[in-house]
């Protein structure tokens, strides 16, 4: 027996507050993710930068570098991707896509864009 699926909540005027639509709810599951994924590997990159200009150890950075250059242009895409459905400002949109390359800024990003995108606040 399965359970009964939550009521999706339409409204024409206000698409964000639609949280229980499931393309809202995807794009978001899909930007935290990365968010958190893009948070750890710039924690990463920035240990194998420390490894290399202060050790001369560039193999770590030769290896980090490229992998988080490409998780994050797949985080560019789930930003995009959740500010078209939630209909962000460009000014909100561009600031989210800027937390990535900051040490520690996608994790407060993150919580900040789930509490609005879940309370139907625009960004």
């Amino acid at each position: 027996m399965t359970s009964p699926e939550p009521p999706v909540t339409t409204d024409e005027e206000n698409p964000v507050q639609a949280t229980g639509a499931a393309g809202i709810r995807g794009a978001l599951a899909r930007y935290r993710v990365l968010a958190y994924i893009v948070g750890v590997g710039l924690l990463a990159l920035c240990f194998s930068m420390i490894m290399e200009y202060v050790f001369d150890q560039d193999q770590y950075t030769a290896v980090v570098g490229p992998v988080h250059g490409f998780l994050y242009v797949i985080y560019l895409v789930a930003a995009v991707d959740l500010a078209i459905k939630a209909r962000w400002s460009m000014k909100g949109t561009i600031l989210v896509m800027l937390s990535g390359v900051v040490p520690f800024v996608s994790f407060v990003a993150e919580r900040a864009v789930t509490r609005k995108v879940r309370d139907g606040v625009p960004l």
